[in-house]
Protein backbone atom coordinates (compact mmCIF):
# COMPACT_ATOMS: atom_id res chain seq x y z
CA UNK A 1 0.00 0.00 0.00
CA UNK A 2 1.29 3.41 -1.22
CA UNK A 3 1.42 5.95 1.84
CA UNK A 4 2.95 9.67 2.30
CA UNK A 5 4.91 10.70 5.45
CA UNK A 6 6.12 14.44 6.24
CA UNK A 7 9.11 14.01 7.52
CA UNK A 8 9.98 17.88 7.84
CA UNK A 9 8.36 21.25 8.22
CA UNK A 10 7.32 21.36 4.19
CA UNK A 11 9.46 17.37 3.49
CA UNK A 12 7.15 14.60 2.61
CA UNK A 13 8.18 11.32 1.34
CA UNK A 14 6.14 8.70 -0.74
CA UNK A 15 6.61 5.40 -0.68
CA UNK A 16 5.34 1.71 0.50
CA UNK A 17 3.94 1.09 3.87
CA UNK A 18 5.90 -1.14 6.13
CA UNK A 19 5.32 -0.45 9.55
CA UNK A 20 3.08 1.93 12.32
CA UNK A 21 5.33 2.40 15.42
CA UNK A 22 4.08 2.89 18.97
CA UNK A 23 4.31 6.78 18.88
CA UNK A 24 1.60 7.07 15.90
CA UNK A 25 4.45 7.28 13.14
CA UNK A 26 4.73 5.20 10.13
CA UNK A 27 7.76 3.91 8.15
CA UNK A 28 7.82 3.67 4.70
CA UNK A 29 10.10 2.14 2.33
CA UNK A 30 11.36 4.30 -1.04
CA UNK A 31 13.73 1.98 -2.94
CA UNK A 32 16.28 1.07 -0.45
CA UNK A 33 15.82 3.88 2.09
CA UNK A 34 12.80 3.61 4.90
CA UNK A 35 11.65 6.97 6.31
CA UNK A 36 9.86 7.12 9.46
CA UNK A 37 7.06 10.42 9.94
CA UNK A 38 3.62 11.63 10.24
CA UNK A 39 1.41 10.15 8.02
CA UNK A 40 -1.03 12.54 5.89
CA UNK A 41 -4.30 11.93 6.60
CA UNK A 42 -6.93 11.12 3.99
CA UNK A 43 -9.46 13.55 3.29
CA UNK A 44 -13.16 12.17 2.62
CA UNK A 45 -14.78 13.90 -0.89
Amino acid sequence: MLRTIVVGSCVSVQGTFESQLENGKIVVRVGEGLFTGKPVLRKSA
